[in-house]
């Protein structure tokens, strides 16, 4: 290795963007030359708390509004009876009492609530000759622009920093918009039973909204479950050749007079000028997008991850509910959004939050994390109520409460929800560096889960702990099988790993008699079940038979990393024997979501051309035209043979890290920069992405050679990072050459807190 240093100049990360181009947020629009005439093809608007959806021909123009802390939140009078217990559980499981298994716990998630809600539509009618010409959702500012042919334009957008929407229409004509309250009342005769949607709206049986409405304005209140109240107001104005309106909605959770607090919005919002609020639209969105983006050769990937993350920035925020199925995009089709628009906690929260640490979003992760957090003590009483036991487990399907809402029992009451829910905790530590996180957030909740499972697990006829329940999501679906006869490598990945990562916080925190528990408890776990030909198995005893949506028996390999590539020959094995099984039973029962995860699975086994392959298969043919996964395969090519299109944002937001992943990746202590590239990717760039250890890089590779690399230390501390160079010769900037210690094939470089350093390939 030889370093030279380059002395006397100042580091920017800009450096590697010397060269002015148009950012990919800026050149990556949602463009339609034809009007989105169903809802889940709109263009979706959006600021964590308020979501719209722009669609329609402009006869009307259609506007769904949603607030993502609309939720029924009935109870579940099953979950509070007497035989609602794990012992009773574990009884009837082993007395193959099937049908008490579904009156108890799926049968009540058939019904109409609790569930997500939506908040109704503004429709505005834009008169004769007000035909669709074209539309325009840029991703730089968030703002849906409509083209007409009698030359009306109208712009929409959610405003990034306020709890209102804006409309404005240019046009000479008048214009009359009707807001429209969702169908919440009247009997549907509709029976309960298991279907992707609970059925009509009409099935919740509220009473009708009180609507109001005045010479420029309109508005509703609308009473809900238990006394809870929304209210969405619209308020217009109409000079000068252009029509403006102001949205807002407001819940009795927030306010004693919901109604008088959403037309206050919404006037507000009204008397703001266009101009100055779109200008701190397009600023919001700008700070955003520069916490870090990325730029590839394939046009498809590349698109598809700006309109992810474009969708990400849109749907969460630190301060508003987390994401769930759908976001702040409910369902606008007369129906309760399918799955209830609940939170998963099985795959698709995870999934969805998958992004957030190495694409530098970490402030918005934390809505994620805060929303655990906050409802921990729920979940702790939850936990003594179902278990008897001391500790915290969380419900797998739950509400705005993260209260327990049912469904197949296997999987809503798994063990070992809490440990994959504490990896996200986990990974915002390893991000962040933060300590105070560490000490104040993480090891409390690892810990509690740690408890708990120390009471509910057992020791077998070897002497290993095991769980006396186990099943692996969602494998054998909700029939007795899904209970199998031994631990699952799902569960006991989860459960190794909360065990290997409370000795290691413990430690850390220098408790050392609490890491020593840990341990001793770790040590007592079964190894992971792999088969006589080196893959992983479901359990110890089966293997997985046939296709599967759900990877759930990878755990151990992704995301929690107990297998990887870097442990050495006998892993590598494992995975590539993995991933061989994998190709053996093909797609054809796979969801959209399937090929975003297998894509971050290629990704980790060093393979670009196979993790180009995946995601590029979701791209094109598990989303619509507005980049939502849809879960079916749209294409008719036969990739799977679910082909339906019920919405759901997981598969999106695992498709953004699957791309990061193959771009720069930390789990193993080092950082290594395009680290799963295919070979024909000669031009690849990103700034400011995300390591383990608090560093933020940016890389750039020409001509098939990475040519610079720039780390930035936020907390200061060593950076192990893999010779991105080939072993050529490079000129470091920023730091003494004495910094550099070579370790093998890594370069480890002592550096101090708001340090940059700059790599650069010496030409030649």
């Amino acid at each position: 290795m030889m370093v030279r240093k380059w002395m006397g100049l100042s580091i920017f990360l800009v450096s590697l963007y010397a060269v002015a181009e148009e950012p990919g947020y800026v050149r990556h629009q949602l463009v339609y030359e034809e009007p989105a005439m169903v809802w889940d093809e709109a263009f979706p608007l959006g600021n964590g708390l308020l979501g719209a959806l722009v669609w329609g021909d402009g006869h009307p123009l259609n506007i769904s509004l949603d607030r993502t802390d609309l939720w029924d939140l009935r109870p579940v009078p099953e979950f509070h009876s007497e035989e609602y217990s794990y012992e009773t559980m574990k009884k009837w499981v082993e007395e193959g009492r099937i049908e008490d298994l579904r009156r108890v716990y799926e049968e009540p998630y058939n019904r109409a609530g609790p569930t997500k809600i939506p908040a109704g539509r503004i429709e505005i009618g834009l008169g004769e000759g007000a035909d669709f010409e074209r539309g325009v959702l840029s991703l730089a500012d968030g703002v849906a622009t409509l083209a007409f042919s009698d030359g009306t334009r109208a712009q929409v957008w959610v405003d990034a920093t306020q709890t209102s929407g804006r409309i404005r229409i240019e046009t000479d004509k008048e214009v009359h918009p009707n807001l429209k309250a969702p169908a919440f009342g009247g009997a549907t005769g509709q029976k309960d039973g298991p279907a992707i949607s609970a059925g009509e709206l009409g099935k919740l049986g509220y009473d009708p909204p009180q609507e109001t409405t005045g010479e420029n304005s309109s508005a509703f209140l609308q009473e809900g479950w238990d006394e809870f109240k929304f209210a969405v107001a619209l308020t217009w104005e109409q000079e000068g050749g252009a029509w403006r309106g102001a949205w807002s909605i407001a819940t009795s959770r927030e306010t004693e007079d919901p109604l008088a607090l959403a037309k206050e919005r919404a006037k507000a919002g009204l008397a703001e000028d266009d101009t100055e609020n779109l200008k701190k639209q397009e600023t919001w969105w700008k700070d955003y997008w520069e916490e870090g983006f990325l730029s590839v050769p394939n046009e498809t990937l590349e698109r598809q991850w700006f309109l992810e993350m474009y969708k990400f920035g849109a749907a969460t925020r630190r301060a508003t509910p987390p994401i769930t199925l759908q976001g702040p995009w409910t369902a606008d089709d007369g129906k309760l959004p399918p799955w209830k628009g609940d939170y998963h906690h099985d795959l698709n929260t995870e999934l969805s939050y998958w992004p957030c640490y190495s694409a530098n979003r970490l402030e918005e992760g934390l809505g994620y994390i805060d929303w655990l957090w906050k409802t921990r003590d729920n979940c702790a009483d939850w936990t003594k109520r179902f278990y008897d036991l001391p500790g915290m487990n969380v419900p797998m399907t739950a509400d705005l409460e993260n209260s327990q809402i049912g469904g197949w029992h296997q999987y809503t009451h798994s063990g070992t929800t809490a440990c994959w829910l504490a990896h996200h905790f986990y990974l915002h530590w390893r991000y962040s560096m933060d300590w105070d996180f560490l000490k104040d957030r993480l090891y409390p909740y690892i810990s509690e889960i740690a408890i708990f499972l120390e009471s509910l697990m057992v020791e077998d006829k070897e002497g290993h702990l095991t769980l006396e329940l186990s099943s692996s999501p969602e494998i054998h679906d909700n029939k007795l099988e899904a209970w199998f006869k031994t631990i699952t490598n799902y569960d006991l990945a989860l459960i190794r790993w909360t065990f290997e990562k409370s000795a290691e916080l413990a430690t850390e925190l220098g408790i050392d008699d609490e890491a020593e528990r840990w341990l001793a408890i770790h040590k007592r776990l079964p190894e992971i079940a792999v088969s006589e030909e080196g893959f992983l198995l479901v359990s110890q005893d089966q293997a997985l038979e046939h296709s599967h949506r759900h990877h759930s028996h990878l755990m151990a390999y992704h995301p929690l990393g107990l297998i990887n590539w870097e442990n050495g020959e006998k892993d590598r094995r494992i995975i590539q024997a993995t991933m061989k099984e994998m190709d053996r039973l093909g797609t054809s029962q796979w969801c959209g979501y399937s090929f975003s995860w297998q894509g971050n699975l290629w990704a980790r086994a060093k393979n670009g051309e196979r993790a180009e392959k995946a995601l590029e298969i979701f791209a094109k043919a598990f989303c619509l035209r507005n980049s939502f996964h849809c879960n079916g395969d749209q294409s008719g090519k036969g990739y799977s043979n679910f082909t339906y299109r019920p919405f759901t944002l997981e598969g999106n937001f695992a498709f953004a890290a699957g791309v990061q992943e193959m771009l720069l990746q930390s789990y193993s202590g080092a950082i290594q920069i395009f680290p799963a590239i295919p070979e024909d990717w000669r031009d690849v760039s990103f700034k400011k992405l995300r390591a383990e250890g608090a560093f933020l890089v940016s890389a750039k590779r020409e001509d098939g050679k990475t040519t610079e690399v720039v780390i930035h230390s936020e907390t200061g501390s060593p950076c192990s990072l893999e010779n991105p160079f080939d072993g050529d010769e490079f000129k470091l900037r920023g730091a003494d050459p004495s910094s550099i210690k070579v370790d093998g094939d890594k370069l480890v470089i002592a550096m101090d807190k708001d340090q940059t350093v700059r790599l650069k390939r010496k030409a030649g």
